[in-house]
């Protein structure tokens, strides 16, 4: 992988393919060692945040995310990340639509890419 913003914008697609399919070692490659994310109103170290997802996928919960309108700053070894998360939550019954703001710091780490952090603000429904 290169460090481009484009490869940026992958690495947090890969985060959201890691998370419909619950696949913990697709995060362990995505996330350093000491990734931890503001979501939800409270801080998740590690692997929590994807577990809190498996949880809620068991629980008969679907979302779907996606990437829109990023803004990615490179810096060398460092890259952030503003973009527009369009998505939806839902259960088998139906799904609601849903935007986020989120935000990420990255880190390039053995040729590729990988989160430091994670920020996910939902926007209130209009």
């Amino acid at each position: 992988m290169t460090q481009t913003a484009a490869s940026v914008v992958e690495t947090l697609e890969a985060m959201y393919a890691a998370a419909a399919t619950d696949d913990e070692d697709a995060f362990a490659r995505i996330f350093t060692e000491d990734f931890y994310a503001f979501d939800l109103g409270r801080k998740f170290v590690g692997m929590e945040l994807p577990a809190l997802i498996k949880q809620a996928h068991a629980e008969g919960k679907k979302f779907i995310w996606t990437v829109t309108e990023p803004d990615v700053r490179l810096h060398g070894d460092l890259a952030t990340i503003t973009f527009v998360n369009q998505g939806a939550v839902g259960e088998v019954d139906g799904m609601m639509p849903v935007t986020w703001l989120e935000a990420a710091v990255l880190r390039f780490e053995d040729g590729r890419w990988r989160i430091a952090f994670f920020h996910s603000t939902r926007v209130p429904a209009a």
